[in-house]
């Protein structure tokens, strides 16, 4: 068996996951998404391991029996050049980590310590300690929390945030969560989605972006969240419009964000801009490059998951988390 592997981020993990392959599997690794040479690479292999897979990538692999994704998102897989007994599955494990990420990003935007931090670096004490004019910071106690999807990443969030006194709703695509089972106020489906912004003091964002959830959240559902409103984005960029967000950050239409996903992505060197608007000039913004679930933690969950696939496939049991759109 061949494996062909086309994610960085397993490479520190690279003795657990060979270990745990079938006896007398081989592996070729890839420090880098280099499209033609991962494609020479696949003509004789049987599993791929890597979030992005091209049609290109499929015409060059015949013999491929698994597609693994190294993570949850299949959105830059190419289904329809894949042949019908091609599996592909993906992981997850990430959920703790991204809830560290939001919680965290929650407190210091909350309690404005973003804003206190540049201020005293001109030693300026931005606090209404010193300063009548600036409100007393405000705790997660009793904060509103809206969950835009409520998957793995916000009910791990929910049971932090929740032991902090917030309050909870939540809206999803199928709109079924039962919300006193969650300890949420209130769950709806999307259609709810301008209610549970009004409502909100903090929206945390991780639905999947498809054709019904791309740009759902634009200047209305930004001016219901309201001027002193936070929004955390770790699903996907394109889920929240990004002039209008832009718009709204710039003109304090909400009071801050954090945002871990974006609407362009760096090449293989980790160099570009992720918008072509200015973010990184506004002072209300928390900007970190897609790594709220990047942890040890993480992917040592995915390795053994993806071993543990892998070698389920070599034994013709069955392969878990397998995914097809639709």
């Amino acid at each position: 068996m061949k494996v062909v592997v086309g994610d960085r981020n397993l490479l520190p993990h690279r003795e657990l996951f060979e270990s745990g392959l079938p006896s007398g599997a081989t592996v070729s690794w890839h420090r880098t998404f280099d499209e033609s040479a991962i494609a020479a690479d696949l003509a004789d292999a049987d599993v791929y391991v890597g979030g992005r897979f091209t049609a290109a990538m499929a015409a060059a692999a015949p013999k491929l029996r698994l597609l693994h994704v190294a993570g949850a998102g299949t959105d830059n897989v190419a289904f329809t050049a894949l042949p019908a007994d091609t599996l592909v599955a993906n992981t997850f494990h990430h959920e703790d980590s991204i809830a560290e990420y939001i919680v965290s990003a929650a407190l210091m935007l909350r309690r404005g310590f973003l804003r206190h931090d540049r201020a005293l670096r001109g030693d300026v004490w931005a606090t209404s300690v010193y300063d009548d004019a600036i409100a007393q910071s405000r705790s997660m106690r009793g904060a509103r929390v809206g969950f835009v999807g409520f998957g793995h990443i916000g009910r791990s969030s929910w049971n932090v945030l929740r032991a902090f006194g917030a309050e909870g709703c939540a809206v999803t695509g199928r709109g079924n969560l039962d919300a006193a089972a969650e300890g949420l106020g209130w769950a709806g489906d999307n259609a709810s989605l301008l209610r549970l912004l009004t409502e909100s003091d903090v929206v945390v964002v991780s639905a999947p972006l498809n054709d019904h959830t791309r740009g759902m959240i634009g200047g209305a559902e930004l001016d219901a969240l309201g001027p002193d409103g936070i929004l955390i984005n770790v699903g996907r960029g394109p889920l929240v419009q990004e002039q209008p967000l832009y718009d709204a950050l710039a003109s304090h239409r909400i009071a801050a964000a954090a945002i871990d996903v974006w609407y362009t992505y760096p090449d293989a060197g980790g160099h570009g801009a992720p918008s072509a608007l200015p973010f990184r000039d506004l002072p209300n913004v928390l900007m970190t490059p897609h790594s709220s679930g990047v942890t040890d933690h993480t992917f040592v969950g995915r390795v053994r998951d993806i071993t543990d696939n892998i070698r389920r496939l070599d034994t013709g049991q069955t392969v878990l988390r397998t995914v097809r759109p639709g």
